[in-house]
C-alpha cells in the first residue's frame, strides 16, 4: 500500500526518479519513524510524512519527518557534521552537560561595532547542576566557560569563535545547537529544538551573510522573555555588568 510520503522535486532531483518512485511506492520507507524536527514518533501510513535529504560534499543521508514539522526539501550541511547532525536530528545520540530539555532559546539581532549580528540567547528555565553533583548549585556559567565560552563584560564587543561549535538553520528555522563530540567524534545537539524554531527574515538574512551567529549564555532569571530586540539588548547588558553573561561566535550550517 502506498504510504502517505512527500518527495520534493529538489530531493528527487537529488535522489534520482527510481529511488523517488521506490520511496512512493512504500518500498524502503519505514512505517514507523523519528521526526527530523520534533523528534516525535511519525507513522507514514496514517500521517503525511515529509523526506528530508542531509547532504555534505560527498555523501547524503535521507531522514523522515511529520509533513506538519518540516516540508520535503534537501538540507546543506557541511560534510565534517552531517552524520553528527542527523543523528542528533533524529535523535539517536545526545549529549552535552545538564538537561536540555530546560534550555529556552531566543533569538534577535544585535548591534556590535555598528552592524547587526544574528544571536541567539540561551537561558535555562532552572538551575544547571555539574553532571554527577547534588548540591543546589548552579553551574551554568562554569560549565560553559569550561567548554570554551568566553565571560562577556561589554556586549560592544564581538565574542571570540568557538571551534567545533555550531548552529544547525533548515529552510530558516532553527534546529539545533552543535557541540564536538566526547573524544573528537561527530557533533552531537548541545540543545534541540522540539519544534523548529521561528526566526525572522531579518536574522536569516544577517546569518546567510556572516555564516555566523552569536550566542549568548546567562543563567535563570538573568534575562527573562523580551517582547522587542532593543528590551533584549538591555537585559543582555544588565547581565554583562552583573557578571552573569558568557557568548562565543560560532558557524553556521545549512541556510
Amino acid at each position: 500500500m502506498p504510504r502517505m510520503l512527500d518527495v520534493s522535486e529538489d530531493v528527487r532531483a537529488e535522489i534520482g526518479d527510481e529511488e523517488a518512485n521506490r520511496l512512493l511506492s512504500g518500498d524502503g520507507t519505514p512505517g514507523h519513524y523519528d521526526c527530523t524536527s520534533c523528534r516525535t514518533p511519525g507513522d507514514s501510513d496514517q500521517e503525511r510524512t515529509s523526506t528530508v535529504l542531509f547532504v555534505g560534499e560527498e555523501t547524503a543521508v535521507l531522514a523522515f519527518a511529520h509533513a506538519t514539522c518540516i516540508p520535503s526539501q534537501v538540507v546543506a550541511v557541511a560534510e565534517d557534521q552531517l552524520q553528527g547532525a542527523v543523528r542528533s536530528i533524529t535523535g539517536t545520540e545526545s549529549g552535552g552537560q545538564g538537561d536540555q530539555a530546560v534550555l529556552g532559546v531566543t533569538s534577535g539581532l544585535v548591534l556590535i561595532d555598528g552592524e547587526l549580528r544574528p544571536a541567539l540567547v540561551v537561558e535555562p528555565t532552572g538551575p544547571i547542576a555539574r553532571p554527577g553533583s547534588t548540591g543546589p548549585a548552579d553551574d551554568f556559567l562554569p560549565l560553559l566557560i569550561e567548554q570554551g565560552f568566553t565571560p562577556v563584560g561589554d556586549v560592544n564587543g564581538l565574542p571570540g569563535p568557538l571551534h567545533g561549535w555550531s548552529v544547525l538553520l533548515a529552510m530558516g528555522q532553527l534546529h539545533a545547537i552543535l557541540q564536538p563530540g566526547t573524544g573528537g567524534g561527530s557533533p552531537v545537539a548541545w540543545w534541540q529544538a522540539h519544534q523548529p524554531l521561528q526566526v525572522t527574515e531579518g536574522w536569516r538574512a544577517a546569518a546567510n551573510k556572516s555564516r555566523t551567529v552569536l550566542l549568548f549564555c546567562a543563567p535563570v532569571g538573568s534575562i527573562g522573555q523580551q517582547p522587542r530586540e532593543d528590551l533584549l539588548r538591555d537585559a543582555l547588558e544588565r547581565a554583562a555588568a552583573k557578571g552573569m553573561l558568557v557568548a562565543a561566535s560560532m558557524p553556521l550550517a545549512g541556510t
